[in-house]
């Protein structure tokens, strides 16, 4: 659901963004390198026998390729809804059925999960079986991936390529694509063999962004995901869409158990591990404030998050109401991130918005999907 505030933050993000990309293409949007791979890719797009449309299943529309648009063949292109883990399941089950009634195949993967690979992997020897028995071609087949940046694209290659090469027993040195956390790190085309009888190959391309977005949704939400530079939109302006968006839901009731209210400051949970017996002083040596991925340290954001909504009651139709308990919980997460207190406002709130973002990205908080199927689309029946 959408709240006013939401709506403002979006317009906030998109503006910024839009105006940034305008200034310095070459470094932050429509880079030369992007402009390079765009053209390189579409004089490969005929040649390959199935081509992967790698999207991020947060986002399945939003994180459309743009270029395969123009591309006239979708007997021979599969969506492939890739973090699949990091997407509400219900909501990706949706989505499929969505690309199912506009005549499209849908796969949903986890790029990291080896079941999930293995899956995945079956599925495209099955199509590639198929492909060749219909064309009576050679023994060899080349798959494609395509997407914008920070999907997935170069983890699915190299998982594709593990799994297929265990089963097939291969040996040899493992060659692998290069993965980053950060969006457009994949620079050149590269082949990785994936599966024998027939032989299989994978082609990762780098992410490619269209050289406008004007829909300033689609930009904040891109932003949100991590496809776009945090330093573009600001990590605070990120982190307060992040917020207003898990106010408005319901994903945060999950943590009910977590609550303390009247109790103290600090989670059970991390009372206990501080209380004294050898056992947990040994444990307690092994953790570190600063790192926030910790599970003590994840369970207090929690716990704030929860006990900051459950006890606003705030109407999300009110902007204000939302952006003051934004405000609210970004000030008091520094107690659960161990900010220090010497560091000054500013610097403080940056910095709870990045371990913010970065346990939103990695699941930690919860499964959200971003886009809504639309609206003319009745998912029981036809469009």
């Amino acid at each position: 659901m959408e709240t006013a505030a939401t709506a403002a933050l979006v317009k906030r993000i998109g503006t910024v963004i839009k105006r940034a990309s305008k200034n310095r293409p070459s470094a932050w949007w429509y880079s030369p390198h992007m402009a390079a791979a765009s053209r390189a890719i579409a004089e490969r797009l005929p040649l390959a026998d199935l081509i992967l449309e790698v999207r991020d299943a947060r986002v399945p529309l939003s994180s459309e390729y743009e270029l395969l648009k123009q591309y006239p063949s979708p007997s021979r292109r599969i969506v492939v809804l890739n973090k699949k883990d990091l997407a509400n399941s219900s909501r990706t089950k949706e989505w499929m059925r969505y690309f199912e009634l506009q005549n499209c195949e849908s796969f949903a993967v986890n790029s990291h999960n080896r079941e999930s690979i293995k899956q995945f992997l079956n599925f495209l020897q099955a199509k590639v079986r198929k492909l060749k028995k219909m064309d009576n071609s050679s023994n060899t087949a080349a798959i494609m991936l395509v997407g914008i940046p920070n999907t997935g694209k170069s983890a699915l290659a190299n998982s594709l390529h593990k799994i297929g090469r265990i089963s097939a027993a291969e040996k040899g040195k493992l060659k692998h694509a290069a993965v980053s956390s950060q969006p457009c790190e994949t620079k050149d085309i590269s082949s990785l063999k994936i599966a024998s009888n027939p032989n299989v190959y994978v082609l990762d391309t780098p992410g490619v962004l269209p050289p406008a977005i004007c829909d300033f949704e689609t930009i904040s939400k891109l932003a949100l995901i991590g496809t776009i530079r945090d330093s573009l939109a600001g990590e605070k302006q990120l982190a307060q869409f992040f917020l207003s968006i898990l106010d408005s839901g319901k994903e945060y009731e999950q943590w009910a158990k977590l609550s303390t209210a009247g109790s103290g400051t600090l989670s059970v949970d991390f009372r206990e591990e501080y209380s004294g017996s050898s056992e947990i002083e040994t444990r307690r040596k092994r953790q570190y404030p600063s790192d926030h991925t910790q599970d003590f340290i994840v369970q207090d954001v929690r716990r704030i998050l929860y006990e900051s909504i459950s006890s606003a009651h705030i109407d999300a139709r009110r902007r204000k109401d939302v952006l003051r308990l934004v405000e609210f919980q970004l000030a008091a997460l520094r107690e659960a991130f161990r900010i220090p207190p010497e560091l000054g406002e500013e610097d403080a709130c940056i910095r709870v918005s990045e371990k913010l973002l970065n346990l939103y990205r990695t699941g930690r908080l919860g499964h959200f999907t971003l886009d809504d199927i639309p609206k003319d689309i009745d998912l029981h029946g036809t469009s």
